[in-house]
Parts: structure tokens; C-alpha cells; sequence
């Protein structure tokens, strides 16, 4: 009996060994900057942007999507280059260097004596498949603070962009224009409060 275990185990693992290695998941990027950035004049502040954080569902390079209400999945194909958390901080300090309202824009580690500190955190960046046509659903929470800690805006940022399919390159230019929406959003919030 035991022999007989052994050789459908041996066998088992040998079919898997002959199996086609699966293919390496297509990497996709959010790079899309706003079309018009706002402006604002010059101004002696300087802005801290953190690391953006993410939820255990987003701080991943697994690109979520839904079927069912209430249900996340990943698509097993397509994945994101970098964790989205990474690929935002960085389009945020260069929109807000291009609003060129400050005198300084630096990220973490960085810091500035005197100025601002913005906090992202990724709340939502999900294809939603349940609706028709399907929607990119994209929210960022954006807190920015005096750097003696005073508040001085928070903001909940959502966006849902209608996607052309129910596809996951779909999905990636709909987040991608969301994102540019979303980052028109947060310069104006920034140059608004940042004095």
C-alpha cells in the first residue's frame, strides 16, 4: 500500500515537471500625469510628501477587480510594475513641483523645519465588474499638515472612470485616468491650503 502511495506521488511529480512553465504576468504602469496642472505663485513653503500607504488589499502588484459585490479578486495575468503606493508618491512630488507654488517638494526621508507634510493613503483601486459598462473605482485620502502638526486639509479624493471593456488593459487606462484626475485634484488641494 505504502509502495503504491509512493509511486503515484513519484508519478504526480513527475507530470509536473513536464507541465509548461506559466508565463510571466503582463506589468502594467500608472504614469499618466494631469493634462493641465494648476499653478499657483511662489510661495517660501516647502512640502513633505510620505510614502503613500495602502490596506493589505492594495499594497500589493496584484491588480484587484470585482465581480460580486462585497468580493475582491486578483487577475492572475496582469499585475501592476510596482506596488501602486510607490508609483502615486512619486506622480505626486512631480505634479506639485510642476504647480511651481514651492520652494522645495522632498519626500521621506527628508525633512523640512518649517512647511507642510502631505499623507496619500490608497483607499480604493479596484475594476468593477459588476456595473455596466464596468468602472474603475479610485479613492486616495490626502491629509496635508503644518509641519508643527497643525491640520490644515484632509480629503477624500474618489473617482470612478468608465472602462471601454471588462478587461484588465482596460482597467489599467481607466486607472491611469483616474489617477491624472485624482493628482489635478490633490495640487489644487495642496496649493489651496499650503501658505
Amino acid at each position: 500500500m505504502i509502495l503504491r502511495v509512493l509511486f503515484a506521488a513519484a508519478l504526480l511529480g513527475g507530470c509536473s515537471l513536464l507541465a509548461p512553465p506559466q508565463p510571466e504576468p503582463e506589468k502594467a504602469a500608472l504614469t499618466k500625469l494631469p493634462d493641465k496642472i494648476p499653478h499657483g505663485a511662489r510661495r517660501a513653503a516647502t512640502v513633505v510628501v510620505l510614502p503613500t500607504e495602502a490596506g493589505a488589499a492594495y499594497d500589493t502588484t496584484r491588480m484587484a477587480y470585482s465581480e460580486r459585490p462585497y468580493q475582491l479578486a486578483y487577475f492572475r495575468d496582469h499585475e501592476w510594475a510596482e506596488p501602486p503606493s510607490g508609483m502615486i508618491q512619486k506622480l505626486l512630488v512631480r505634479v506639485l513641483e510642476q504647480t511651481g507654488a514651492f520652494r522645495s517638494i522632498l519626500t521621506a526621508p527628508e525633512a523640512a523645519t518649517s512647511g507642510y507634510v502631505l499623507r496619500s493613503e490608497i483607499l480604493d483601486l479596484v475594476q468593477d465588474d459588476t456595473r455596466a459598462p464596468p468602472v474603475l473605482r479610485f479613492a486616495l485620502r490626502l491629509e496635508l499638515r503644518k509641519t508643527s502638526g497643525q491640520a490644515a486639509a484632509s480629503r477624500d479624493i474618489r473617482i470612478e472612470e468608465p472602462m471601454r471593456a471588462a478587461t484588465p488593459a482596460a482597467g489599467v487606462f481607466a486607472a491611469n485616468d483616474a489617477l491624472a484626475k485624482a493628482l489635478q485634484q490633490a495640487a489644487t488641494i495642496v496649493l489651496e491650503n499650503a501658505r
